[in-house]
């Protein structure tokens, strides 16, 4: 039976890459894949901070949350309905 991986993203280009990176990186005979973009569902943010999401990208699986770190310096989503604004530490 395959195990269940949620890909939530804010859908700037950082994140659409992640996305693509990650989820090309999961076996597909293991994990039925779902990917959320926030910025444009944010019915779904209440899932997402459930399962411990806390910015994007992130990956849960098996109902633990994956941060994705960034690789542009001073770029991160926060959640609680910011998806789609950069915030600098």
């Amino acid at each position: 039976m395959k195990q269940r991986a949620v890909f939530y993203h804010a859908g700037c280009p950082v994140c659409v890459s992640a996305e693509q990176t990650v989820v090309a990186g999961l076996d597909p005979t293991r994990y039925d894949v779902e990917v959320v973009h926030l910025g444009t569902d944010k019915r779904r943010l209440s899932d997402a901070e459930k399962a411990g999401v806390t910015s994007v990208p992130a990956l849960v699986l098996n109902g633990r949350p994956f941060h994705v770190p960034v690789t542009q310096p001073n770029v991160s989503h926060r959640l609680l309905g910011r998806c789609n604004r950069h915030f600098t530490p």
